[in-house]
């Protein structure tokens, strides 16, 4: 009996083990955790950036060709199947997962930093880092990472709802591993899912609670002790473990709805009372630098000049999306029943984005032409912290203060979301892919999300949570590239 446990529960003990593992070593040696991720996450960016940018590109190539081919019709279900949840709903979800707290930690921030310290080629706090940073700003946010995301969704979706298998990423290489899905192998597939989505998910969590620190700070004059930062995250947890338990239906896509709504509210409030003409202006011209240097922007890490430039901003957010891309692929897979895969992909590589484009170009425009026009100075406190951009930005508003605590709940609101989701996914990647999650396994993941956060806050802050996002990505960086292999062969054995 305990050998049959221990076959049935292998993925969840050898991950929730190194996971804990993990915990341990950041609590008893924490400076030795900093600098072995630092040594292990240089020696990555400089070997492999190219990969990085290779693959991204080759993703979003990939899945474009899948939509137009004669694959496009498929649905990711049975042929009568129709979707299990209501357009907005579903894309509500998708943008809420995918991106929420991302947007609001660099709506502005992002913007300001490129304005201020672009590649060397590109003067500084001149017209043309603006452009450059705008165009930049939509290509990091824009089709790659929800064609990264689909990958795994598109793979997920197809062989979970149309050929029956269980909803876990070892199941889409069944073409090539057959029963070896349920070995060793396959297992070692789903540990490295496990792995990704923890530190992917960890640090939108010490990015958001950073933020929210930094807001309250501002506002309030609030100790900015590490203790605090920890507070919120414990906070965080205990809404988003409430949330998972309740599950998709009465937790996930409420809150997702509520989210949109509230975003689109702020959204408006800055776009109403700031530089409306100046910030379509700004964001016909970004769309139309991205459009017409995608490509470019795709492949280019300037070796010759500005190669850390590149590495610190596209690589790492490459990096970012590939580690989210268990989760989120998982998520946006278990929500997409009885879509086709044209309808999939575009939908997905389409209405997020624009909707990000457009966030954009409200907050990181409106904030370049406080700088540009009004000298305000922000781009110097990005410089400095780059969660308090966001909240120096809406002191140069009418209602600031209102406006900081609408952001301080979205912020929060978007945590739940986003580590909801996590946790739900990873409770299923733990139980051989079924959709009935035991809440002991949900109570465990949401608790390892936050202790996970807590010890890359303790360990190096920012820095740390960025370099173990492209740590933990590495490995299912190339896991992705053998998905679509595996993806193309399932798809060609179908009568279409």
């Amino acid at each position: 009996m305990l050998r049959e446990y221990l076959r049935r529960e292998a993925v969840f003990l050898l991950s929730a083990g190194i996971i804990l593992l993990f915990i341990g070593f950041g609590i008893a040696r924490p400076n030795l955790l900093d600098s072995a991720s630092s040594a292990v996450h240089a020696a990555i960016l400089d070997n492999f950036s190219w990969l990085y940018l290779i693959s991204a590109f080759f993703f979003l190539v990939f899945v474009l060709a899948l939509a137009f081919s004669r694959y496009g019709t498929i649905k990711l279900g049975r042929d009568t199947d129709k979707p299990q949840y209501g357009f907005f709903g579903w894309v509500a979800m998708l943008f809420a997962t995918g991106m929420g707290i991302g947007l609001l930690f660099w709506g502005v921030s992002e913007p300001l930093v490129h304005f201020l310290q672009p590649p060397p080629f590109i003067e500084a706090a001149s017209p043309d880092a603006a452009a450059f940073a705008m165009r930049y700003a939509f290509f990091h946010w824009g089709i790659h990472p929800w064609a990264i995301y689909s990958i795994v969704g598109l793979a997920v979706a197809y062989f979970s709802f149309r050929r029956g298998m269980p909803g876990l990423i070892s199941s889409c290489f069944y073409p090539i591993l057959g029963e070896g899905i349920y070995g060793p192998t396959g297992k070692m597939v789903d540990v490295l899912a496990v792995f990704a989505t923890v530190f992917g998910t960890a640090t939108s969590l010490g990015f958001g609670a950073l933020q929210i620190h930094s807001g309250l700070t501002h506002l309030y004059g609030i100790s900015s002790a590490i203790s605090v930062t920890i507070g919120i995250v414990v906070i965080a947890t205990a809404l988003f473990m409430a949330s998972a338990i309740l599950g998709v239906e009465k937790g996930v896509q409420v809150l997702s709805k509520f989210n949109i709504v509230l975003a689109v509210a702020l959204l408006l409030a800055i776009l109403t009372l700031g530089p409306a003409p100046y910030i379509l202006n700004v964001f016909t011209s970004a769309l139309g630098g991205y459009v017409n240097n995608i490509i470019d922007l795709s492949l280019q890490s300037y070796p010759f000049a500005g190669f850390e430039w590149s590495r610190d901003w596209t690589v790492f957010y490459w990096a970012w999306w590939i580690s989210w891309s268990p989760f989120v692929g998982l998520f946006i897979a278990r929500i997409s029943r009885g879509r086709t895969i044209r309808e999939f992909v575009l939908t997905v590589l389409t209405i997020p984005t624009l909707s990000t484009f457009v966030w954009f170009a409200v907050f990181g425009g409106s904030a370049l032409h406080l700088e540009l026009e009004e000298g305000a100075g922000i781009a110097a406190v990005a410089g400095e912290d780059v969660s308090l951009a966001l909240f120096a930005f809406l002191e140069h508003y009418p209602f600031a203060g209102l406006l900081s605590l609408v952001a301080i709940f979205l912020l929060i609101v978007f945590i739940v979301t986003s580590a909801d989701s996590a946790t739900v996914v990873l409770g299923s990647l733990t139980s051989g892919g079924g959709l009935m999650v035991p809440n002991y396994k949900k109570v465990i993941w949401g608790l390892s999300l936050s202790a996970v956060a807590v010890v890359l806050l303790i360990t190096g802050g920012l820095s740390s949570l960025q370099a173990m996002a492209i740590l933990s990505a590495f490995p299912f960086m190339l896991v992705m590239i053998a998905l679509c292999y595996t993806l193309a062969i399932g798809l060609s054995q179908e009568n279409v």
